[in-house]
């Protein structure tokens, strides 16, 4: 896949004065251009990536332009290559946003992942159904992936480097987890799905993407998985494994197991969907989730003005301690990408409580940097010495 790297000289020439103008654009901005950049500072161990929206994609905030083209060299969409979204209706693409996207990709010179083909979630029911409403059976439903699949990823062929595939098949106890695919086609949905991808793009990496993956059981049906695709020879270039983590959960020591689980399968792993929740949950607090209108318990949404700076240090690290983990493993890890941008975009302001105030990334709701991100800039330097 070397010749996707090369792209053009003056995609990168743009990228460049995009800087330029959004650093000018504000005394703010003049001071986060003196910041060294993730990307380069990381840039002989992994990709750093970035999950974007439709309107940081649509380059309309200058500020959020420059942050993305400085400091990081991959990104994922958040939404606009789910099924719901990309093919909302049966005779219905919404190809617009997507093309935006490998657009900006290519512009920027980045490593572009395509998110996701098949999942269970943010697809809708027309897909399982038939003109009637009736379920489709085992052959329609195999027919109407492969068409998805083959238009979506054929239309990007070339220009999206890699895909998550297959997104969440298993749950925490490693049981199957029983989506439509799996009710109506059977559990070689899994192998069908990356044999589409693969006949519509033999150039382009194919992932299992997939979250607590640190948990043993959950671990162990993943490589099960996965060693099932390889004994039929369909290909699988790597595991996603998703990092939403608390600020003291999972444990280093249990992801880094997984890291060398699945590095032993001859995969490349990727950090995928790295943020950290520094809010309770309802579980961990005596009061009720709030109806409609209500006020938002204190217990739940305990820093609504700022994050106090014991929190500030917390948050710093726990990332330093992520980032130690994944530096001394840098020859497995191919990708470490962050679910957002900054703490205003962070979807961890609405789940699993709609309407509180997170902090879970590197730079803040003015695109400043936090603490956190001079921590994990610090680990880049300690490892290079």
């Amino acid at each position: 896949m070397g010749n996707r790297r090369l792209r053009s000289v003056l995609g990168v020439l743009i990228g460049v004065f995009l800087i330029g103008a959004g650093c000018q654009s504000q005394e703010n901005n003049e001071n986060k251009s003196e910041l060294n950049a993730l990307a380069q500072a990381y840039k002989d161990q992994f990709k750093i990536g970035v999950a974007l929206n439709r309107f940081q994609i649509d380059g309309n905030i200058p500020e959020a332009t420059s942050l993305i083209t400085k400091h990081f060299n991959s990104i994922t969409p958040e939404n606009l290559l789910k099924w719901e979204r990309v093919h909302p209706q049966p005779d219905e693409y919404n190809f617009g946003p997507a093309d935006s996207y490998a657009a900006f990709g290519e512009q920027h010179n980045m490593f572009i992942v395509g998110h996701t083909l098949v999942w269970h979630s943010q697809v809708s029911d027309w897909v399982f159904t038939d003109e009637d409403g009736d379920a489709l059976n085992r052959e329609a439903l195999l027919q109407r992936m492969k068409d998805h699949i083959s238009t979506v990823v054929g239309r990007y062929k070339g220009r999206i480097d890699g895909w998550d595939v297959l997104n969440e098949a298993v749950l925490d106890n490693g049981e199957v987890r029983k989506s439509k695919w799996y009710e109506l086609v059977g559990e070689d949905y899994v192998e069908k799905a990356f044999q589409y991808a693969h006949e519509a793009d033999p150039d382009a990496e194919l992932y299992y993407n997939d979250y607590n993956l640190s948990k043993p059981e959950k671990r162990e049906a993943v490589i099960k998985l996965v060693k099932r695709l390889q004994s039929k020879d369909i290909p699988i270039h790597g595991i996603g494994m998703q990092a939403h983590l608390k600020i003291d959960t999972p444990s280093v020591e249990a992801l880094e197991e997984s890291i060398q689980a699945f590095s032993d399968l001859g995969l490349k792993v990727m950090i995928t969907e790295l943020d950290i929740d520094l809010l309770p949950r309802e579980e961990q607090v005596d009061v009720e989730v709030p109806e409609d209108g209500e006020e938002m318990p204190a217990e739940l949404n305990p820093y609504t003005e700022s994050l106090p700076d014991s929190m500030q240090q917390k948050l710093r690290e726990r990332y330093v301690a992520l980032f130690e983990l994944f530096s001394k493993h840098q020859d497995k890890i191919d990708r470490v990408t962050f679910w957002g941008l900054n703490d205003g975009q962070s979807w961890l302001n609405n789940f699993p409580i709609g309407g509180r105030t997170n902090y879970p990334l590197l730079f803040d709701r003015e695109y400043n940097p936090k603490p956190a991100f001079y921590g994990v800039m610090d680990v880049a330097t300690d490892s290079e010495q």
